[in-house]
């Protein structure tokens, strides 16, 4: 295991090196820039698409609504790296970790938008009628032959990554909450993880839609609520909070109570690697869903899974590092799930460990139930619609395994997977850009132009 270990740690080194950054940083930026910053001027405009978006527009072709893509998007990036996530980017970078993520959520704002538009434009319908998509078909369907060989390779670290970040690391992080808070032993919630994982996934994409639809508005705000509780009492302390993240996302951080200190670049590397690994803008994961949404054109989904980013990152993510900064809990020495429960938990006695604990057990449940559909649709494409029950069951069975392995071990694993499928599709959306930059100019010269959400850009 040992031997296993220093050989992830030592690609995780390479893949989350310096070349990382520029590319994720970099393309979202790039994007932003290609858009004129539309994303973020239009922010506005995407929240009424998705209100509308509850129910399908007529004509529309696909299988959900655009509502419950963009729900059934969150329910795999609201997980574990909301609340384990950002405390261990925290822990290991300082609180100038939370800036940086801040930035890639700006930044993958566009990404993210990006996505979706190539996932609604190329994407195809299998051979059982469901309409199919994401990175592994814009790079088919929108890429010349020579870069054919990208689409299998993240067809295959997809379906690899998604029993580390979608999986396992869901699974490990409940089991070890729920033991530490209530003693339950973690066989026994893996088991359950099975059970209610295998209830919704053996369905397919409507009934995870169904309950991701459900389930994540009503976890994310009562989450919300929560930590504005934990920011209320501890007002007097969110100007200093706030004055720790910029002092610190530009200066080493020194070492104070059970905090080791940190250097800036670790402030930069821990507070990006959270910040994709939490909203997964630029890994190529979201689009995989979106593809599936019943729209009238890509850009009109693109506005809409934009969202995502900025409801993760800048809303859900911030309240959990300002709960863990405005605490003094980021002194104490804990890291992962144990700091944010820490946080709440001083703030609030008595009450504060349980919201956590609770609020992880179903961010990680929902994840898992996400990031299957994820998976399945990139085994589907390199082995065909016929590997899909199989996958599913090996997916239920892999959480009781996730459940009682090494912690460590697991969040290096999925940190290494997550760079590991970004590379082809950043590649692949550079690639793509002038296609992104004319469909959104065409649209928002003709009916977007009005701010009415009823046609696009031609498929």
């Amino acid at each position: 295991m040992e031997a296993l270990t220093n050989a992830v740690s030592a690609i995780n080194g390479v893949v989350w090196g310096p070349l990382m950054l520029v590319l994720i940083l970099g393309t979202g930026l790039f994007l932003q820039a290609g858009l004129k910053i539309m994303p973020i001027v239009r922010l506005s405009f995407g929240f009424r698409l998705l209100w509308k978006g509850r129910t399908p527009p007529s004509g529309s072709e696909g299988e959900i609504s655009p509502f419950n893509a963009l729900m059934t998007s969150l329910s795999a990036t609201i997980g574990t790296g909301n609340i384990a996530g950002v405390a261990t980017a925290i822990f290991l970078g300082g609180p100038g970790a939370l800036f940086w993520m801040w930035c890639t959520a700006l930044v993958g704002m566009a990404t993210k938008y990006a996505e979706a538009v190539c996932a609604v434009k190329y994407r195809e319908v299998d051979a059982l009628g469901n309409h199919v998509g994401g990175p592994m078909y814009y790079i088919k369907n929108g890429l010349s032959k020579k870069w054919a060989w990208m689409a299998p390779a993240f067809a295959g670290f997809g379906a690899i990554a998604g029993f580390g970040i979608g999986n396992t690391v869901q699974a490990n992080s409940v089991a070890d909450v729920l033991n530490s808070s209530y003693g339950i032993p973690t066989w026994a919630t893996g088991l359950l993880l099975l059970v209610l994982v295998g209830a919704v996934i053996l369905g397919g994409i409507k009934r995870i839609a169904q309950v991701a639809g459900k389930l994540v508005p009503f976890m994310a705000i009562a989450y919300l609520l929560a930590g504005l509780v934990i920011l209320g009492v501890n007002v007097a302390e969110i100007p200093a909070a706030f004055g720790l993240i910029f002092t610190h996302a530009f200066t080493p951080t020194a070492a104070t109570g059970g905090f080791a200190g940190a250097a800036v670049w670790a402030a930069i590397r821990f507070g990006v690697a959270r910040g994709v690994f939490s909203n997964e803008a630029g890994l190529g994961s979201a689009p995989i869903a979106h593809a599936a949404a019943q729209t009238k054109g890509p850009v009109n989904q693109g506005l809409v899974a934009m969202l995502g980013t900025f409801i993760d990152t800048l809303i859900i993510c911030t309240i959990t590092g300002m709960a863990i900064i405005t605490s003094g809990a980021w002194t104490s020495g804990e890291t992962g799930a144990s700091l944010t429960s820490a946080a709440f938990e001083s703030t609030i006695p008595g009450v504060g460990g349980h919201i956590v604990t609770i609020a992880l057990a179903i961010f990680a449940f929902t994840t898992m139930l996400g990031w299957s559909f994820y998976g399945e649709k990139c085994v589907a494409y390199l082995f065909g619609v016929k590997s899909i029950m199989p996958f599913r069951i090996l997916w239920c069975l892999a959480a009781p395994l996730g459940a009682m392995a090494n912690l460590g071990f697991i969040w290096l694993l999925a940190d290494t997977l997550n760079a590991l499928m970004a590379i082809p599709n950043l590649i692949a959306l550079v690639l793509l850009s002038p296609v992104v930059f004319q469909v959104t100019r065409e649209f928002f010269a003709s009916d977007g132009a009005s701010e009415e959400p009823v046609a696009a850009a031609a498929d």
